[in-house]
């Protein structure tokens, strides 16, 4: 077996796929054109998200209530 015509056969075969895979892209996008939308993705920038002082004592003092869980659990464990 010939693996250089193998590999042609491989790649000729990829290109099919690859100009079939363009032609139902192309549609997307015309079929998208039509409806006035685009079938680029826009990308916005996301607002950063603020916490509240509340919030993150809230999330501090569950944490330290965890850790403090784990110590105990260790602790006992050692013992």
């Amino acid at each position: 077996m010939n693996i250089l015509a193998a590999i042609k056969r491989e790649e000729k075969k990829l290109e099919k796929q690859l100009k079939k895979v363009q032609q139902q892209l192309d549609g997307v996008r015309s079929a998208a054109k039509a409806l006035g939308h685009t079938a680029a993705v826009e990308v916005k920038d996301a607002k950063k998200r603020v916490l509240s002082a509340a919030g993150r004592a809230a999330i501090s003092k569950a944490a330290k209530k965890r850790w403090a869980k784990v110590k105990k659990q260790a602790k006992k464990a050692v013992s």
